[in-house]
């Protein structure tokens, strides 16, 4: 055996550099799986139950945007009060989404591209009837940002939808021609997600597509009542309950569903 050893001495110098090289990368690729698991994890005292309690479970922020609140272009009356509600409830959430409206300024959807129409009539598009809309949400104004109180940075995405000229987008999940995807989807089933909490502006519109397509799509889901508000045109929010009830999205506090 001291022959063996001392005539492979060079190997076996060589194979324990190898060994300590692979040891060193293991532990490494170990230490950034945690990392990635607790991403959102600030505290050294969080417990790990708690942490997978909502592992199967999403919120969704719809269109937190200035534009959205008061002070904005299509402002939600009181649209701003919502904010406090949907800053409390990220907390009981592992896996947080932001959709983010996001418009060129010459959009087929505003006013402004459609002189001979007024706010809130309709027009036909190749995908249906589109409402026309005050210019909103414009790429890269101050309209288009996050409102300031919205705490975003406990959000593992943001996904920006209306940014194709000609069609617009209320859901976060697919643009208004039914067909075009946000790439949504793709992340909740890559995150194994089952149940979708949705929250934000507004109610009658892009809430409700975004509610309506999750569970079109199989999930659970659940628009959390204290944490949305409505345009309200006309029979918008009666409909858009009466939608709900359809398609067995359930609607109420968050403390009824979790």
């Amino acid at each position: 055996m001291l022959s063996i050893k001392k005539v492979e001495n060079g190997t076996m110098n060589m194979l324990n550099r190898r060994s300590l090289v692979l040891g060193l990368l293991s532990s490494s690729l170990i230490f950034y799986q945690s990392k990635l698991t607790f991403g959102h994890d600030n505290s050294s005292n969080s417990g790990n139950i708690e942490q997978y309690k909502s592992s199967e479970d999403v919120l969704i922020i719809v269109d937190m945007q200035n534009d959205f609140c008061p002070g904005g272009t299509l402002p939600v009356q009181n649209g701003d009060r919502v904010i406090e509600v949907i800053n409390k409830i990220q907390k009981k959430f592992q896996y947080i989404i932001l959709t983010q409206d996001w418009h060129p300024e010459d959009h087929s959807s505003f006013v402004t591209t459609n002189p001979k129409k007024e706010v809130f009539s309709t027009k036909k598009m190749p995908y249906g009837n589109q409402v026309i809309w005050p210019p909103h949400c414009i790429i890269g104004t101050k309209g288009a940002e996050f409102h300031k109180n919205l705490i975003t940075n406990k959000a593992s995405f943001i996904i920006r939808k209306g940014f194709r000229k000609h069609i617009d987008s209320y859901s976060g999940f697919f643009e208004n021609d039914r067909v075009t995807s946000t790439g949504l989807d793709g992340i909740l089933r890559s995150l194994n997600i089952k149940r979708v909490f949705v929250a934000g502006l507004a109610l009658d519109f892009c809430v409700q597509y975004t509610a309506i397509d999750s569970a079109v799509l199989g999930y659970s889901t659940y628009v959390i009542q204290d944490a949305t508000l409505p345009v309200n045109i006309g029979n918008s929010v009666q409909e858009t309950v009466n939608n709900f009830k359809k398609n067995n999205v359930g609607f109420g506090k968050l403390e009824e569903f979790i």
